[in-house]
């Protein structure tokens, strides 16, 4: 499982899968794919780009590199598997 952190390769461009959660339904959670892309008010930071929002990227925010790893760990945290 890849889980960002600060020496994290991400760059503007990638693809990436995350966790969201719906903020009318806190117990649903889906895999969502993301942008990684450059803040757009502090262009040395790297943000997430879901749902037209940008979204900061930080050690807080499990991000994965394939929808497989995603799909794996989603199962470990909230199927139970």
């Amino acid at each position: 499982m890849d889980i960002f952190n600060e020496d994290s390769s991400y760059k503007p461009g990638d693809i990436v899968y995350v966790f969201y959660r719906n903020p009318h339904t806190q117990d649903v959670a889906n895999i969502q794919e993301a942008e990684v892309v450059s803040n757009p008010n502090n262009p040395i930071e790297l943000s997430l780009f879901l749902y037209n929002t940008y979204y900061p990227l930080t050690n807080e925010i499990a991000v994965y590199s394939s929808k497989e790893e995603a799909n794996e760990a989603y199962k470990h945290y909230f199927q139970g598997y």
